[in-house]
């Protein structure tokens, strides 16, 4: 979500000059399709100037999409996803889920009836003559565009849990529910509105948006946890240590795989 402008306290944008970083108006529909595209072109521009690229952060989805060639589904026909998702609210989870089976047995296998999202995906691909559960497999893929040393941050969940509801409160500091009137009244799209956090600091008190915030962040961090875990290759690093000292340990694993450049001498 940090693609989008608008929003840089509620996802968290770099201040520092990033890629990728606040490039859609909110009223933007991204897709991954899209996000790949930009991704690839920005890593090979990367490189053509004798410099290593830098990935960081993103949903499990995007992180793969950015680091390979994931042959992705179409998009929807025009009115489908409205249909169908009229149709997962009125009949409900696990009816939608029962008629997803029917049509996609396998995309049922991998979709729990609970993930409205992805459950009406699969039924619009399953109209249409295609399956979810095929591009599900593909991203466990070891493979990637370039050579690649895939790091994922190691915490133990105290300090993660510490670190979450230091980073709510911090974001309410610094003005997020503003933010995020200014957002709405302007206007966001379907994908931008998917932002953690959004529909909860807009319909709730603010004592009670900030526990719910804290409660699906300490969610999506075990759904990312889950995510890194089911990567293939993937080197983990403690991150419960100063900053500079966890940027040592990743650029001497890179070093020793000839990612990046060795040490300048002095």
């Amino acid at each position: 979500m940090q693609v989008y402008r608008g929003l840089p306290i509620l996802t968290a944008q770099p201040a520092g000059p990033t890629r990728l970083v606040a490039i859609w108006p909110l009223t933007h529909e991204g897709s991954v399709g899209e996000y790949q595209r930009l991704a690839h072109r920005a890593v090979d521009e990367v490189l053509a100037a004798g410099e290593t690229p830098i990935v960081a952060g993103g949903t499990g989805l995007y992180l793969r999409a950015a680091l390979g060639e994931l042959q992705l589904p179409p998009a929807p026909a025009p009115g489908a996803r409205a249909r169908w998702s009229e149709f997962y609210d009125s009949a409900g989870p696990a009816e939608a889920h029962a008629q997803l089976a029917g049509r996609d047995r396998p995309a049922a296998a991998v979709v729990h009836p609970n993930d409205r999202r992805r459950v009406v995906r699969a039924l619009e691909l399953a109209a249409a003559g295609h399956s979810l559960a095929p591009a599900e497999g593909r991203l466990w893929s070891a493979e990637t565009r370039q050579p690649t040393l895939l790091v994922g941050l190691r915490m133990p969940e105290e300090l993660l849990e510490r670190r979450i509801v230091k980073r709510v409160g911090a974001m309410f500091e610094a003005g997020v529910e503003e933010e995020v009137r200014r957002a709405l009244a302007a206007g966001v799209s379907a994908t931008a509105r998917r932002a953690l956090g959004l529909d909860e600091i807009a319909s709730l008190p603010s004592s009670e948006a900030r526990a719910a915030l804290v409660l699906r962040t300490r969610r999506y961090a075990a759904y990312q946890r889950k995510w890194l875990r089911r990567m293939p290759g993937l080197v983990s690093v403690a991150a419960d240590r100063p900053p500079g000292v966890i940027a040592d340990e990743i650029l001497d694993l890179a070093r020793t795989r000839q990612h990046v450049p060795p040490r300048r001498a002095g």
